[in-house]
């Protein structure tokens, strides 16, 4: 299976609380809820982002984004008939964490031993996508790995101005090819990248 990550953020980089005030208030983050009025206003992006999950095979989270993933997309009456709520019910999931001992969604099952070698087994099953949404944690340390084979952003015409983002300060860099980008009516913009090693630099100048 492919790996790829699928993330909603600001033109800044944030990707915390994106769904609602007291989604995620972790280091007294304040300005939840900044993308849901754009998205459920654009029935395109609504609809593309219908169309991601639907291609999963499975999923692979981080502790918090699967326990708020369970807390929504888990209790939605009637997932077999929603084409988020469907797949995210009725697929495998798997967390990566050390702490969850009892997860409560059904098909779950908890990789807490060596994570690299558990996920290169997953993606040397065959099948379409292995999906990782949000878990920015996570999605980081897939990168340090070399573990990612796609990254969709949806990036939304809004500067947070604080929380957590993406990508660190520092960290390890990354060269990337541009393979689909659209805009959708309320301004939110997909980009498709993959991986290529490390970027190039301009030589030092004398």
């Amino acid at each position: 299976m492919k790996l790829t990550t699928v993330t909603n953020l600001s033109v800044d980089g944030v990707m915390q609380g994106l769904g609602g005030p007291d989604e995620d208030r972790k280091g007294g983050f304040e300005r939840g809820g900044w993308a849901l009025p754009l998205f459920v206003d654009d029935d395109e992006a609504q609809a593309f982002l219908g169309e991601v999950y639907q291609r999963a095979d499975a999923f692979l989270f981080g502790r918090r984004t699967y326990e708020i993933f369970a807390g929504s997309w888990g209790v939605m009456p009637d997932p077999e008939h929603k084409p988020i709520a469907g797949p995210l019910n009725t697929r495998p999931k798997y967390v990566a964490s050390t702490t969850l001992t009892d997860p409560r969604w059904a098909d779950t099952t908890v990789l807490s031993g060596d994570v690299a070698a558990a996920v290169g087994e997953l993606k040397a099953r065959p099948g379409g996508e292995l999906q990782v949404h949000g878990s920015g944690a996570l999605v980081r340390w897939l990168f340090d790995h070399h573990l990612v084979d796609e990254i969709i952003l949806f990036t939304y015409p809004v500067i947070v101005g604080q929380g957590t983002r993406l990508f660190p300060d520092a960290g390890p860099d990354a060269a990337l090819d541009l393979v689909e980008s659209r805009a959708f009516p309320k301004g939110i913009t997909l980009q498709v990248y993959r991986p290529t090693g490390r970027p190039q630099y301009a030589p030092a100048t004398t």
